[in-house]
Order: C-alpha cells, then sequence, then structure tokens
C-alpha cells in the first residue's frame, strides 16, 4: 500500500510477508564437501591460535580460538581442518575462518550425551551455541541480567523473509517440545507466544499466553512489542533483556525442541532465497554451506554490480563475497541485480521531515543525521537520542535525498560501544 504525504512525496507503508495456507515444498541444498565455519578471534589478541590445519574435528565439538578464551562454536560437521584464513566482518569484527572437508563418515563429540540427559543451562551453553535460529544463549545463562519471561516469537524481523512463519507452519510439535525444554533448562518462570494474527490458530496447541502481532513493518520489533504488547517501554541504551524479556525465534526454539527429542544436533538452516526477479524460495542448508552452492542450486547468478544481502531489505547486511557461509541467524539470501540496487548520495538533508514523521521512535531524525555525519557521535546521543533508535531503517527507505542514514546511525552506536567498552577496560 502506497500514500502519499501532504508534500506530495511518496510515502510508503510496508508490510511483512504473510504466508498463505500452504507452503511450498523446501529445497534441500546438498551438503557440502568443505563446510566453512567463523571462529570469533577478539579475545585471541596476539595469543596463537589453539587450532591448526590437520587437525581432526567431530560434530559437536568445541572449538576454541586459544587456551584461556572463552570464545568458541560448535562444529556442526565432522572432517579435517584444511585452511584457517584471518576473516573481518562488519564493523571490523575479527574472525578465523576455518575450512573443514567433511568426512564421509560422521563422528561425534562425547558432548552429545547432555542431549540425553535432564536439560539444562549447561547443555544450552556449550553445545546449542549457534543452533539455526540463533538461540540466545549468553542471554539465557548470563549471571548479569535475570530472565524472567521467555517470549517465543513466530512473526518476522524483517521484510521478504519467512523463517519463523514457516517454523510454525512445518514444525510445530517442534516448537511444543522446545517450549517444554526451555521451561526446564533456563528456570523462567514466565512464556509467552508472539504470532501474526493469521497464524494464531496454528499455535493454539503450544499452550502458552499468545498475542499476536499486525503486518505493518515494524510492529514485530522486540522493543516495539515490549510497550505495545507488553505494555512496557525499554529505556534508551538499554536492552529488553536488561528488561527481563528475552525473545526467542520460533526456528531456535523447534530445534531446541528437536535436538532433545532425537538426541542429534540440529544442522540444517531455514532460508528465504529472493533471486533478481523476485522470486521466493523456501531452503534448508546445512551450517557452513556456502552462498555460492546455495545461489548455484537456484542456478542464481552474481555479476559484478549486484548486490546480495544477508537477513532482509531493511535490516540486512551486503556481503562481499560469495564464499561466505551460512550462519545460525541467516535468515535470508537476496540478490539484487545492480540496476536495482537502491542509490545511495552524499546529497545534504533538504529537511523534508519525510524521516522524522515515519520514524517509530519518533526521533528528529533530521537532526541526529547531521551530528552522525560529522561524527559527533557523544553529541548524538546526548542531545538527539541515538539510543532510542530501534534500527528498523524507515529513515532511510524514505530518504530524498538518498542519504545512507540508517548506516550512519549503526555506525555511530558501534562507535560509541567500542568506546564505553575501552574506557570500561581502563576503569
Amino acid at each position: 500500500m502506497i500514500k502519499r504525504s501532504f508534500l506530495g512525496l511518496i510515502k510508503p507503508s510496508l508490510h511483512y510477508n504473510a504466508l498463505g495456507a500452504s507452503v511450498t515444498e523446501l529445497e534441500h541444498i546438498p551438503a557440502p564437501l568443505a563446510t566453512v565455519l567463523l571462529l570469533p578471534s577478539s579475545q585471541r589478541k596476539n595469543a596463537a591460535r589453539l587450532l591448526k590445519t590437520g587437525d581432526s574435528v567431530k560434530t559437536g565439538q568445541r572449538l576454541f580460538s586459544a587456551d584461556g578464551v572463552d570464545e568458541f562454536i560448535v562444529s556442526p560437521v565432522s572432517g579435517t581442518i584444511t585452511a584457517i584464513e584471518a576473516f573481518v566482518g562488519s564493523f571490523g569484527k575479527t574472525y578465523d575462518k576455518i575450512t573443514i572437508d567433511v568426512a564421509k563418515t560422521e563422528t561425534f563429540d562425547a558432548g552429545i550425551d547432555l542431549l540425553k540427559k535432564a536439560p539444562s543451562a549447561v547443555t544450552l551453553q556449550n553445545l546449542l551455541r549457534g543452533l539455526p535460529g540463533d538461540l540466545p544463549v549468553e542471554a539465557l545463562t548470563s549471571t548479569r541480567v535475570r530472565v524472567n519471561t521467555i517470549v517465543v516469537t513466530c512473526a518476522e524481523t524483517d521484510l521478504q523473509v519467512a523463517t519463523n512463519q514457516t517454523t510454525v507452519k512445518t514444525r510445530i510439535d517442534d516448537i511444543k517440545e522446545g517450549v517444554k525444554i526451555l521451561k526446564k533448562a533456563a528456570n523462567v518462570p514466565h512464556l509467552s507466544l508472539i504470532v501474526p494474527s493469521h497464524l494464531k490458530n496454528e499455535v493454539a496447541s503450544v499452550g502458552l499466553n499468545t498475542k499476536t502481532v499486525g503486518g505493518k513493518y515494524p510492529s514485530a520489533d522486540y522493543k516495539l512489542l515490549m510497550k505495545e504488547v507488553f505494555g512496557t517501554i525499554v529505556p534508551a541504551g538499554k536492552t529488553c533483556e536488561e528488561m527481563g524479556t528475552l525473545f526467542i525465534s520460533a526456528e531456535a526454539v523447534a530445534n531446541v525442541g528437536r535436538a532433545y527429542k532425537t538426541g542429534t544436533l540440529p544442522v540444517n538452516k531455514l532460508i528465504t532465497v529472493v533471486n533478481k526477479s523476485g522470486v521466493k524460495k523456501m531452503a534448508l542448508a546445512r551450517i557452513g554451506t556456502s552462498v555460492k552452492e546455495v545461489l548455484a542450486h537456484f542456478n542464481i547468478t552474481v555479476n559484478e554490480g549486484d548486490r546480495v544481502i544477508f537477513g532482509g531489505p531493511m535490516k540486512g547486511n551486503a556481503i562481499f563475497s560469495l564464499d561466505h557461509p551460512i550462519l545460525g541467524d541467516t535468515d535470508g539470501i537476496i540478490v539484487q541485480d545492480k540496476k536495482d540496487v537502491p542509490a545511495v548520495s552524499d546529497y545534504p538533508c533538504i529537511n523534508c521531515g519525510e524521516c522524522v514523521r515515519i520514524c517509530p521512535a519518533h526521533l528528529p531524525v533530521n537532526l541526529l543525521v547531521r551530528f552522525l555525519e560529522a561524527g559527533q557521535y557523544e553529541e548524538a546521543q546526548i542531545m538527539y537520542d541515538l539510543d532510542s533508535c530501534i534500527e528498523c531503517g524507515l529513515c532511510s527507505y524514505v530518504c530524498v535525498s538518498k542519504m545512507p542514514v540508517f548506516q550512519y546511525i549503526t555506525l555511530g552506536k558501534h562507535e560509541l560501544a567500542k568506546t564505553r567498552s575501552v574506557e570500561a577496560n581502563h576503569a
């Protein structure tokens, strides 16, 4: 639906994709011969790598970057490490890019046996990290914050993707089992469920207090849900977890249920693949599969100047290499032809006010962006409430000057967080 503002400018009303009565058959991407994993290495600094080429790994094995470092990933495959390279992600976050040649015969780490025992926070922390659906294990097991409510969200956080809705339609029994497991393992007194209104009947058997959310973007944003559905305002600079509420995707909950039900580690990620013509397909790909292999399965060709986005069009990130692996939080892959890539300009703000009118947090975006553009991040935070931004991307979408407002905002928040971290370490 498109509306016109009183200035005569195009003002969009964006809506999430609502799945119909049935789900198209899921495409199964063949398991790759080599899997690529990204192991965070920021804590390793100058310490020697613990892993080396030629090492054998087992499915479910925890891979640490160095001795005494608590950053690790859980291997979704068995095989031999054939390469370890430095990898720099968004905002300069560093990783070890580990390539594993997958063995023909799968062997399992002894830790897998934890899935045959009573559910516990230890198992969530040590085995289900990186689970398809991105289970927030840090928040679940944190001693810094006390979570008293878990909200299973069956709604999407961005446009185009349909991961949680598809999970609801195809894996409701797994979701029910996952809810039981989380009640026992996380020891959280309250559980609720958020669902798009068109799927309310689908989740009736889960047995949780259920709230519906509308289809207009960004109504399913977690901070907006806290205010509009649960009646709690999240103060600027605070997270939902710090307010006692943790949102977990339906896919993550379903995979927790399947892990305990089968005694195996779920390793296949559900993703929405959107080609250059806008045609969508739902696919299952093993974590660590390269984007190149996923696109080849759908005969999607990427040429110079085209854009490949991880996630949705509003909050997603463009990737620079088709060797980038599918991760536990990869809900979508969108390919844009170069002629369809939205233009970005350094033309100055013309004060049309469209960003201010559309902002769900009611921020003076036109003033905020001036300080961000100039790198004056603390001033933007103090004077124009940068921390209240929910990062929905609507400001960039409606900007007449085509300014990268959303990117200025995320960069500003990143730089402030980095400054606070440095100050805390030297306090």
